[in-house]
């Protein structure tokens, strides 16, 4: 339904010409012009500035069907109202709804339900995520936030009802080798009668388990394994998944590798020479024994799974007991949340593919996104094998960072060039402020004009002075620019609701600072009683 702007003007007074008053002699004062007459402003006089007041113009919004008959003083807004109401446009003030889902299935203005966030940090990146993952609950749609640093979606998804899954030292483990409902899913489908799609279960969770063992060894040693090792890991993999009963961690693989049989001998190409095999797979037994036994990536991954993830309601990975300076640690764990969360929607989908279940449409949140991409030479190749194997209809997904430079401060120009491809490929660019040195890196993904240059730029600029201690925030915070191809565009002002405000409010990241601490000029001791009076 179109959003129309009615300008009605107020009907103005009749303003009666200000007769010119001689120059006022020495000592004299001038006498304001609103003496006059009505509607006058300024100083009477020659030189004083007198002038009529212009009345202001009154702003109204309708529907067409409540203001169709009223014109010419209407004029239509360019703001989509179809997706989650995100909040004013930054010009017109008119209503502006916005997320990749309901682009995508519901306006068609996007080829792809995906999008990308850009913005400096404490701007409202996270606020944008959080306002369009409740709005996407409230039409069904699933939340999925796959690792979440700060802890700053928890309270969002438990007021949803949805699950909490904390991670890290003693926390809380992921066993990146369970294969999570697959194998279960995968026999119900052979029993129903659906055995291709039991084949392709399957055969995802082990490309993932792969995938996810690979990237390990590559954080572990900066450097990817080699391609007779990943083919080793391979037919590992397969060896243990036909002769293991249960569920297998990574000390369960080493155990393979290292009883040599006869499948991986040949891989090896070893030519029955076993000094051979124990060759090519010292390193590769080393790297698991690290990864088994502690080392800078802990033993989060080489434990059962503590908390199953649920496919049927609002899930977050709370990982915010891992420290800021262990950047291996996050990027590992950021991988495997993702890894572990696509497994389970494709693993959902083939169930309603099957008509064994109903279909779910889930919102994947990728956050933090150029951690990984820092982690080690080939991580790039990692993390978009993990987002291209999710083929599946009904999964929309936005990934957050800070910058352009985050993206491309690779080694590797490929890998540099594959990092701006997850830009390109965005259905939508979610722009915040940013600084000057950022536009020719932005403008090389999507174009921008000169005008929404200068806008992201002037929304970067810190707050005011305020010594009195006052909150003040940064000019450019809750603004953002959605852009998608070519067109203009659209500057909103995200407007937040009385439960998401205040300190009890879904969007408060900052709870720790709420209570003011204890002045140094207050009493360190409590007063002693003394006869007489108090010490």
């Amino acid at each position: 339904m179109d959003r129309l702007r009615l300008l009605t003007a107020k009907k103005s007074k009749t303003v009666k010409p200000v007769k010119e008053v001689e120059e006022p002699s020495k000592g004299a004062s001038r006498r304001p012009a609103r003496d006059a007459g009505p509607g006058a402003r300024g100083w009477t006089g020659r030189g004083g500035g007198a002038a009529a007041l212009v009345p202001s113009v009154t702003e109204y919004r309708g529907t067409t069907v409540q203001v169709c008959g009223l014109w010419p003083f209407s004029s239509g807004t360019s703001s989509p109202m179809i997706g989650v109401p995100l909040g004013r446009h930054e010009e017109t003030q008119a209503t502006v709804c916005c997320d990749p889902i309901s682009w995508f299935q519901r306006a068609r203005l996007i080829s792809n339900p995906s999008a990308f966030i850009l913005g400096k940090p404490g701007l409202g990146k996270s606020t944008v995520v959080r306002r369009m993952f409740i709005g996407l609950s409230a039409q069904g749609v699933h939340p999925l936030i796959l690792g979440d640093l700060k802890g700053e979606h928890v309270k969002a998804v438990q007021a949803l009802g949805g699950q909490v899954i904390r991670l890290g030292r003693g926390v809380g483990y992921l066993n990146i080798l369970d294969p999570g409902q697959a194998v279960e899913v995968a026999q119900l489908l052979e029993d129903s009668g659906h055995g291709e799609d039991a084949a392709r279960v399957r055969a995802d969770a082990h490309g993932r388990r792969l995938t996810m063992v690979v990237s390990l060894i590559t954080i572990s040693r900066n450097n990817p394994p080699t391609d007779q090792e990943q083919t080793i890991l391979d037919r590992a993999l397969r060896v243990l998944d036909e002769t293991f009963d249960g569920v297998p961690v990574l000390k369960d693989l080493l155990d393979v590798i290292t009883s040599a049989p006869d499948e991986l001998r040949q891989v090896a190409l070893d030519r029955g020479d076993m000094t051979v095999y124990l060759q090519e797979t010292r390193a590769l037994e080393a790297t698991l024994l690290g990864l088994t036994g502690g080392g800078k990536l802990g033993e989060i991954f080489s434990r059962h799974t503590t908390n199953p993830m649920m496919r049927d309601r609002a899930v977050v990975f709370d990982v915010s007991s891992i420290d800021e300076t262990e950047t291996d640690l996050q990027a590992a764990i950021l991988l495997a949340c993702w890894s572990y969360g696509f497994g389970t929607v494709n693993v959902a989908n083939a169930l309603a593919d099957a008509g064994l279940e109903p279909r779910r449409n889930y919102f994947v949140v990728l956050d933090e996104l150029w951690r990984a991409l820092r982690a080690g030479k080939g991580m790039v190749d990692r993390v978009d094998a993990l987002t291209r194997l999710n083929r599946s209809v009904g999964v929309g997904q936005i990934m957050i960072s800070h910058t352009m430079s985050d993206l491309l401060a690779l080694p590797a120009e490929e890998d540099r060039m594959k990092a701006r491809g997850f830009v390109e490929r965005s259905g939508m660019v979610i722009c915040g402020g940013l600084p000057a040195s950022e536009m020719p890196l932005l403008t090389s993904a999507i174009p921008l004009s000169r005008q929404e240059q200068q806008k992201l730029i002037s929304w970067q600029d810190l707050p005011a002075w305020d010594s009195r201690g006052a909150d003040t925030e940064p000019p450019g915070r809750g603004k953002f620019l959605i852009k998608v191809g070519g067109r203009p565009g659209i500057p909103v002002l995200v407007g937040l609701t009385s439960l998401e405000q205040g300190p009890d409010g879904v969007n408060d990241t900052q709870g720790k600072w709420h209570k003011a601490p204890e002045t140094l000029l207050g009493p360190l001791t409590p007063a002693v009683p003394l006869e007489g009076g108090m010490l």
